[in-house]
Parts: C-alpha cells; sequence; structure tokens
C-alpha cells in the first residue's frame, strides 16, 4: 500500500510541477475564508485573552464590592480589612466650574485613598507614577484640558470646593471596569472629594471597595463568605477573573458572530473550491485517459489527484493562517484606539488550529464529489467526451462528503459560547444553500419545459439553461448567494445607519440634569424659566437600588441568571410617580390610584419582567441603602427606551420611597442657542448637579454603532469576495461546454456579438428571477442580525436596498460576461481538434 501511494504522490508531484493555474480558484478561496477566520478568531482572544491576564489591574483588586449611594459601614469596613489590604474610591457625574464662571464640563469625578492603585499603575503623562493626589489638587485627563482650555497649575471648581491641577493623566489602571463615562475623567483623594459636598443622602454616587488578597484565597469564596455575613448590604461583587464582564461579553458575541459570517463564507468558498476542482479535472481529462490506458486504477487516479488537490489546498491554508495570525497586528495598530483594550500581539493557536480545521474540511466536502466522478469515468468515455459519466459519485466519497460535514457541524458547537445560536445560524445558512440548490434544479427543469421563442437568440438562452453540461445549478447558487450578501449587507448598513441617526429624536429634551436637591426643586424650576422662557422641563425622583429577589428566588442564589434579565446585573435606576411615566403605557394589569397608600406595589418594563418570568402578583424585592423593600408587581408596562426622556424598569408608588433618601433629576428642552447659557449658569446656583448633553450620548452611542456597522461590513465584504469566486468558478467549470457551443455558433455564422448576447441574456434571466428570492433572503438574514442579535430597531432604507440589489445584479452579470470573454477567443480549428 505504501509503494502505491509513493507512486501516487510522484504522479501527482511530477504533473503539478509547481503550475497551479487551473487551481487558482481553490487556493483564493480557501485563503479568504482560513484567513478571515483566523484574523477574527485570533483578535477575539487577544483580548479576551488581555482582559483576563490584566484582570486585576483592569479590577483594580482581586475582589470588587460595589454599592450605589452610600459608602459601607463601620463593620462593613471592618470586615473587609479583615479579609485583605483594601482599596477604596468614590465615583460620581459632576459638573467641573471655571473660577470665572465662563465655562462648564460634565466630568467623572472620582475620589481615591492611599493605597489605589492595589495592582497596576496609575501615571501620568510626565511619566510619574502616582497614587492619591494631594489634598486640594486634582489630576485630570487631556480631554478635560482641551475641552476647558486649561493647563498644569490652573484651577478649577466642584461643588464647593476649588482644586489646583497637579497632573495629567496618562494611564488610569481600571479605567475598563468603570465602564461608560458621560465625560472625561478627574481623580482626586477621597477628603477632597467629599469636601465638595457633592455627596448627600440621596446623591447619585458609587462607592468601590478593591481587596489585595493574599495568594492562597479563592477571591469568589471570600466573596460569596462576604455576601453571607451581610446579605442586605446590595453589593455588587466582582472577582479578578472577569473585570469587565460587559466588555467580556460583548467582544465574545461580536466575535462570534463574526466567525459565523466568515464560516458561512468559507462554505460559500468552499462551493467555488468544487468548481476549480471540477474545472481544474475536466482539463486533465487528457491525462486521466491516458494513466487509465496505461494501466492506472481509479483508485489510483483518485489518489494521484486527491493529492494535488489538498497539497495545493495545505498550501492555501498554511498561507491564510499566516495571513491571519498577522492581522490582528495591523488592526491594533490601525484600529487600536476603538478596541476596548489593546491587547499585545501574540500568535493564538487555538484559533489557527480551528480555522486549519475548517479549511481542510471545506475542502474534503466540495473536491471529494468531482474527484469521485474523475475516477469513475472511464477513459473510452473520456475520449468520447461523455458528460453523464462525469455526473456519478460513488458511495465512499457520499460517506466521506457527510463525515467531512458531521465534523463541521460538531467544531462549530464544540467551539462556541452559545451552541443553541450557532446551531440556529448553521441551520439557517444551511437551508439558504439547499433552496438556492432546489431553485436551481427547478429553473432547469422549467427551462426544459417551457415554448420555445421564435428569437434565435432567446431560444439559444433559454436552452443553455438546461442542456448537457450547463452549471444551471452552480450559477444559481452563484448569483443567489452573491445577491443575497448584498441585500443583506443594506439592509444591516442602512438600519445601522437610520439607528445612529435616530438615537436623537426629534423630541429629545436638550440636557439630563442628575442630583437635584428635592428641597430645591421648586427653586430649579423657576431658575430654568426665568433664564429660557419656554423651556420644557420634567422632574422625576430618583434613586438607585438592586433586585434582591424575584418570585421567591434570591438573585444572589442564581447559579446563571435568566437570559436578556440585565436589571438583576448590580443596581440600577428607579422612581416613584402617581401617574404613569410619559413614554410608558401599560400593557398588563392596573396603576394605583393617585393617593394608594397600601402595601408596596411595583410597575416593571414588560420585556424585563417577561426575561425573569414574572407575572402579575409576584413578588419582586428591592433593596435601596441597605434595606429590603418587598412588593408585588401591580402592573408591566411598555417602555419607549428611544424618547431619551427618564424611563425606569422599576416604579413604585409614592408612598413607598417618598420618605427614602433621594434627589430629583430633570430633561430640559430648550432651543438650541439658548443651551450655552444655561449650562453655564446652573452649576453655580446648584452646585452638586451635573448636567448631561443628550447630543454627547448620543454621539458615543453612534461611534460603537458605526464601529459595528465597519466590523460586520469587513466580514460581509470577504463572503462577497467568495461569491464573486464561485460565481467565477461556475464559469470556468462550464468553459469546455461554451467553447463547443461557440465553435458550432461560429461555424454556422454567428458574429461574437451575438453569442456574447445569448451568455448575457442568460445571466440576466437568473439574475432577474434570483432578485426577488435574494431581496427575501438577504431582509429575512438582515432583520434576525439587527433585531434578535443586536436587539436594535428594524428599519432598513428601502431605497439603498433595492438599489444595492440592482448594482449587485449589474455587477455579477457584468463579471459572468467577462468570464465569458475567453470563450469567444477560442479557435474553431484549434477547438474542435480538443474536442
Amino acid at each position: 500500500m505504501s509503494a502505491e501511494l509513493g507512486k501516487a504522490w510522484t504522479i501527482a508531484r511530477r504533473d503539478l510541477r509547481g503550475r497551479f493555474v487551473g487551481l487558482r480558484l481553490l487556493i483564493i478561496c480557501l485563503f479568504l475564508g482560513v484567513a478571515t477566520l483566523a484574523a477574527i478568531g485570533s483578535l477575539t482572544n487577544a483580548i479576551t485573552e488581555e482582559l483576563a491576564n490584566r484582570g486585576q489591574a483592569i479590577l483594580g483588586g482581586d475582589l470588587e464590592i460595589a454599592v450605589a449611594q452610600r459608602e459601607a459601614s463601620r463593620e462593613e469596613l471592618s470586615a473587609l480589612r479583615q479579609a485583605g489590604t483594601l482599596s477604596e474610591t468614590l465615583r460620581m457625574q459632576a459638573m467641573a466650574r471655571l473660577p470665572d464662571g465662563s465655562d462648564t464640563q460634565l466630568v467623572e469625578l472620582k475620589g481615591v485613598d492611599d493605597s489605589y492603585p492595589l495592582y497596576g499603575q496609575f501615571t501620568l503623562e510626565s511619566g510619574e507614577t502616582v497614587s492619591a493626589p494631594a489634598p486640594q489638587d486634582i489630576y485630570v485627563t487631556p480631554a478635560l484640558m482641551q475641552r476647558l482650555a486649561l493647563k498644569a497649575g490652573d484651577t478649577i471648581d466642584f461643588g464647593e470646593a476649588s482644586f489646583t491641577i497637579s497632573g495629567i493623566i496618562a494611564e488610569e489602571p481600571d479605567r475598563l471596569s468603570e465602564g461608560l463615562s458621560l465625560g472625561p475623567v478627574a481623580i482626586t483623594s477621597l477628603d477632597s472629594l467629599r469636601a465638595t459636598e457633592l455627596i448627600q443622602p440621596g446623591s447619585l454616587f458609587e462607592s468601590k471597595y478593591r481587596l489585595k488578597l493574599p495568594e492562597t484565597a479563592i477571591p469568589r469564596e471570600v466573596g460569596d463568605r462576604l455576601a453571607e455575613q451581610f446579605p442586605n448590604a446590595s453589593w455588587e461583587i466582582k472577582t479578578r477573573d472577569d473585570g469587565a464582564p460587559s466588555t467580556r461579553r460583548f467582544i465574545e458575541r461580536m466575535g462570534q458572530f463574526l466567525t459565523l459570517v466568515s464560516l458561512a463564507s468559507l462554505v460559500i468558498a468552499g462551493i467555488g473550491v468544487g468548481n476549480g476542482v471540477a474545472s481544474y479535472l475536466r482539463g486533465k481529462q487528457g491525462a486521466i485517459a491516458t494513466l487509465k490506458i496505461l494501466g492506472a486504477d481509479s483508485a489510483m487516479i483518485f489518489r494521484i489527484y486527491l493529492f494535488q488537490i489538498m497539497a495545493v489546498a495545505l498550501g492555501a491554508i498554511a498561507f491564510g493562517l499566516v495571513v491571519g495570525a498577522l492581522a490582528p497586528l495591523a488592526i491594533i495598530q490601525i484600529a487600536g484606539d476603538v478596541l476596548p483594550i489593546r491587547p499585545e500581539f501574540a500568535v493564538y493557536p487555538l484559533p489557527l488550529l480551528v480555522s486549519a480545521l475548517y479549511g481542510l474540511l471545506i475542502a474534503v466536502i466540495f473536491a471529494l464529489p468531482p474527484l469521485s466522478r474523475a475516477k469513475t469515468i472511464p477513459a473510452a468515455g473520456i475520449i468520447r467526451g461523455e458528460g453523464k459519466s462525469w455526473r456519478q459519485i460513488d458511495r465512499q466519497s457520499w460517506i466521506g462528503v457527510s463525515l467531512a460535514i458531521a465534523a463541521i457541524i460538531a467544531l462549530a458547537l464544540g467551539t462556541a459560547n452559545e451552541p443553541l445560536f450557532s446551531a440556529s445560524f448553521i441551520g439557517a445558512a444551511a437551508a439558504i444553500l439547499l433552496l438556492l440548490t432546489g431553485l436551481g434544479a427547478l429553473i432547469r427543469w422549467l427551462a426544459s419545459k417551457a415554448p420555445r421563442p421564435k428569437h434565435p437568440l432567446l431560444r439559444l438562452a433559454l436552452t443553455s439553461l438546461h442542456r448537457p453540461g450547463a452549471q444551471t445549478g452552480q450559477l444559481v447558487v452563484a448569483l443567489g448567494l452573491g445577491l443575497t450578501l448584498f441585500a443583506t449587507l443594506a439592509a444591516i448598513q442602512t438600519s445601522l445607519t437610520n439607528e445612529i441617526q435616530s438615537t436623537v429624536p426629534r423630541d429629545a429634551p436638550s440636557f439630563f440634569v442628575l442630583d437635584i436637591p428635592v428641597e430645591r426643586t421648586e427653586a430649579f424650576r423657576a431658575r430654568v424659566a426665568e433664564t429660557s422662557g419656554g423651556a420644557e422641563v420634567n422632574i422625576v425622583p430618583t434613586l438607585r437600588g438592586t433586585i434582591t429577589e424575584f418570585r421567591g428566588q434570591r438573585v444572589a442564589e442564581l447559579e446563571t441568571l435568566p437570559e436578556g434579565a440585565w436589571v438583576l446585573r448590580g443596581d440600577r435606576g428607579l422612581t416613584y410617580s402617581e401617574a404613569i411615566p410619559e413614554g410608558s403605557e401599560i400593557a398588563e394589569g392596573e396603576w394605583w390610584p393617585a393617593d394608594y397608600d397600601g402595601p408596596p406595589l411595583v410597575s416593571v418594563d414588560e420585556e424585563q419582567g417577561a426575561a425573569m418570568g414574572l407575572k402579575i402578583g409576584d413578588s419582586l424585592t428591592v433593596s435601596l441603602l441597605g434595606v429590603e423593600i418587598p412588593a408585588r408587581v401591580a402592573s408591566f408596562r411598555t417602555v419607549n427606551w428611544r424618547n431619551f426622556g427618564f424611563n425606569y424598569v422599576l416604579v413604585f408608588p409614592p408612598s413607598v420611597l417618598a420618605d427614602v433618601p433621594h434627589n430629583v433629576a430633570a430633561t430640559i428642552q430648550l432651543e438650541t442657542e439658548k443651551e450655552d447659557i444655561l449650562l453655564n449658569i446652573l452649576p453655580k446656583e446648584f452646585p452638586s448637579i451635573s448636567m448631561v448633553k443628550v447630543k454627547e450620548i448620543a454621539s458615543q452611542i453612534g461611534d460603537i454603532l458605526d464601529q459595528m456597522a465597519t466590523a460586520i461590513a469587513a466580514a460581509a465584504s470577504i463572503a462577497i469576495f467568495s461569491g464573486i469566486a464561485v460565481l467565477i468558478g461556475a464559469i470556468a467549470a462550464s468553459r469546455q461546454a461554451r467553447v463547443y457551443d461557440s465553435v458550432i455558433l461560429k461555424l454556422l455564422g454567428a458574429t461574437r456579438p451575438q453569442i456574447l448576447s445569448v451568455q448575457a441574456i442568460e445571466y440576466a434571466l437568473l439574475a432577474f428571477l434570483l432578485s426577488a428570492v435574494a431581496l427575501g433572503l438577504g431582509l429575512l438574514a438582515g432583520w434576525f442580525v439587527i433585531t434578535q442579535i443586536f436587539e436594535f430597531t428594524w428599519q432598513p432604507d428601502w431605497g439603498i436596498v433595492l438599489l444595492t440589489l440592482g448594482t449587485g445584479a449589474l455587477a455579477t452579470l457584468g463579471i459572468g460576461l467577462l468570464g465569458s470573454i475567453p470563450v469567444l477567443s477560442a479557435k474553431p480549428a484549434r477547438a474542435l481538434r480538443e474536442l
């Protein structure tokens, strides 16, 4: 057996001789698919591994305990100090003011103690490594310096205190774990922050306590023990293993989605591999016939060309792996600032191995059928030019293809974070391929039964769809996939663009104003009216609490949170109201009377209620300032989260929360030209408030959506290139039959324009028939991505989608005609000698 393999490899190597002209399509398709998969896998691994390696520095400790609107009690602090080395920080939104009152800026103000940071380095642009600033000193980011035209040594005011800028922040080690920031960062000492008098009962601030634990301690166990010791503390506990959970979840979900898109691209490319191999073997049919006449059996033929194809495939895969492994380095250099964390470059074997396996399995799946046909055709059949025998595939090849498909499915599900999501994606991709394959067979059958047009060119074009050797099935799959991808990409892109444009609705407020003292509510309203006549002011109470129990289940005791129940992750905003809040409608249940003074009730957002499995009358307990308030669900509301008003998941009657220490918040809607006036006046007269410009929030959201759209477009572009390669492969696979037709037509007096017109009509008919199918499939795929994966609103631009589809149809038609030019160049005498 080894001698037979050696002989087959020798013949294969000599026949190949480094010339891959006939297998260029195989090389291009496999390279594109494997390189994309390897690049996405490597970048995702790089970011997640960097998050894990820098977990202590990102979190600021081995264990973090966060609590909203209060500082830890003396007993809690004592227990924390016994567990390990403690570092305390306070964080809140505050307005920075220039001493002369000429300008203001919303800032994330952070107070740190002398132990900060427990891990990592807090560095300034001067290169100095620092800890807490000296009393009445403050470190600020370059963004704040730029926005307020400041320089080192200048003075800046917060609340009732003034600070001297003594340094510019270069690196804040725990920045990523702090979450979204609505403004530049400023860091001072704990005592200096308290001196601003911004921290009052009801103020919106967050206390964080980071612990550096002994090496033998297990952070999760320490956190569980502390949570048991203080069951009503409403703590949010994180460990170094998951310092930035929302970032990690987003990166993993986005990485998985892009990986599946790339896998779909690789499957599409696999069709091109099959076409390329079929075309290559048809070009080798003379050599196959010669080998068979000289005594080579079917097994030897199979081995020879399997060795050739696998050798070229492995070369393409290896090249793709190299490019994919190096791609993150280029991405980090080009787009490092938009990544959540800048990872160090490294080679990650697992995603490269997975990508190589995908590439190899795809090559096997699509190369085995044409190889099987090549080995079964008799030499006499090749010499006579019989086409039927080329369509025969033996049982062993079908078994091999089936096993390879099963291996791909197992690999996709085994490496997925969400197997069910991956399975649905793979199932949808397979269904589209099967649908297009069936549609190709249907078109071929209908063409054979349709009446023959009188016009000769139309008659020839129709006949070309079903004649022997026609590649109608492959052309339908190629054109269908290409047009579907065009429609899908246009729908996703325009929907995301509209999401960005509608981020700020026309009736959105100009400002959010936080931390207005409740006793100064009317004074605030009057000052806004006096300064900006005609401004609309909506004031609501605002508190923060943590859901600790629902439907009799303690949240702390759940191993995993219900899918989609993000309200259970940490503390959330809540309010009380006599009437149904603006932007909400009752979906189920009843609202309480205006003077309600009975047992505690709560109204819950309909989507979050469904995620938690709540029903009317179920229990739900919220912890505020360390005190648990049990309530019963009275109603579910449909909340318009897009109106940029104050929307809350949980709303209580006033009798439940009115006596809890709290502040109020406001939305202000006024003319744009009056915004700066209000922004400079209110913070001076109400030092505790924070004013957030809605446009700045919208800008941050728009940037994130833009980056997502770019990533999706990049991955989808690879799929489009693969679809084009499939189209080229289908044309190449039918070249021999088309050359034969072209020669016969030329001998009968047909001109080149007439022959080209026949093929143009054929492609145009297919494109017309497939456009409607592609539009439906593309819109369905786009809807799924937008609404189910990213949970945005489905709002594509129909005009752009149709224009893109039409442009794609014309582009694929042009590519098809360009691929037909070599057919027109065939010399009749030479072609007839070779047929």
